[in-house]
């Protein structure tokens, strides 16, 4: 055989392992994983979520990206629940200090309320999964199936965070990659974007597009004007670093698509919501999102189900935690 097609068919080998190792991993979760073992784990994790979220709405921004987060380090298995005594857990790192408690609260109460039905059985990364569609649907949002079968994972580290998630000042390149790297496409990446639809930011994640953006304009310039005035009034230099704003100016308690036809509007919060728009390679999804909730709605859903997939422990790995705070052993 000669050496270019010895190559070719080394590499459909390695194509082909890959492919079913894919496949195999996706089919390992299935939406009925429970049918059997806690068959009314859905309506259960339902009720806990609605209860939580009648006491604040923080609820649906805070369990949403709680449940990123969880997914982009070590894949997910909820470990970015885990409560360290030495703070040197997940939670504890610098990029996960401002999850804020009602995500984790949320999650909790409803392992607690799903472990009286049925003990031992649901993971806390099911459970996650599942408030995390929740929450988007009493924001608004399209309610759709998870699937499920996610095992605990075993590791919680502050030191493992640290570029693995992305950063308010990203550009597209780099937004591309680290989604790249889970198995997420570009249009994915700009439909899971779109969740800062909801929630708030503190001012220091975008106080350098305000006062500090470059030597010839303090000011980014691919800022809205206006907008830029109404940020640097609710977020003056030195300001209180509690001080949180809504990431979409507009409909901040709705799950919908205005945060697209925000960027168009040049009035993405952050440098990497902005690019999105400004970077021709982008620009045409997030126009089409913007003008069509209903297309957006069916690529968020498609990115969530792909996401709920990154790193899953099935099987034997992992555990099943009854305490979402802490590992079994």
């Amino acid at each position: 055989m000669a050496m270019g097609a010895l190559w070719r068919a080394l590499v459909l080998a390695v194509l082909l392992v890959a492919a079913t190792t894919v496949q195999t991993t996706d089919a390992q979760l299935v939406e009925n994983f429970y049918a059997s073992t806690c068959p009314n784990v859905e309506q259960i994790v339902t009720q806990a979520v609605q209860n939580k979220f009648d006491q604040t709405f923080v609820t649906v921004p805070a369990t949403l990206r709680l449940f990123f987060h969880d997914c982009f380090v070590e894949g997910c298995d909820a470990s970015v629940l885990i409560a360290s005594p030495n703070g040197d857990a997940e939670k504890d790192a610098k990029d996960n200090i401002s999850l804020a408690g009602d995500g984790f609260d949320t999650v909790i109460k409803a392992k607690q309320a799903v472990e009286s039905a049925c003990p031992g059985v649901v993971s806390c990364a099911d459970v996650l999964a599942l408030a995390t569609r929740d929450v988007v649907n009493l924001a608004g949002g399209p309610l759709y199936s998870v699937e499920l079968g996610r095992r605990d994972g075993l590791i919680s580290r502050a030191s493992r965070v640290a570029g693995n998630l992305p950063e308010p000042f990203f550009d597209l390149d780099q937004l591309v990659n680290m989604f790249a790297a889970h198995n997420l496409t570009l249009i994915d990446m700009i439909a899971l974007s779109g969740a800062h639809t909801l929630g708030f930011s503190h001012c220091d994640r975008f106080s350098n597009r305000l006062y500090s953006f470059s030597p010839s304009s303090p000011v980014d310039p691919s800022l809205d004007p206006g907008y830029a005035q109404q940020l640097m009034d609710a977020c003056p230099r030195n300001v209180d670093p509690s001080i949180a704003i809504d990431m979409d100016p507009i409909t901040p308690r709705t799950f919908d698509n205005v945060y697209y036809q925000n960027l168009i509007a040049g009035k993405g919060l952050f440098t990497a919501d902005q690019i999105l728009f400004t970077e021709s390679e982008s620009q045409p999804t997030v126009r089409s999102f913007a003008t069509n909730g209903a297309e957006f709605n069916a690529a968020f859903i498609n990115a969530m189900t792909k996401m709920g997939r990154i790193g899953v422990k099935t099987g034997n790995d992992g555990e099943i935690r009854i305490d979402c705070s802490a590992f079994n052993s």
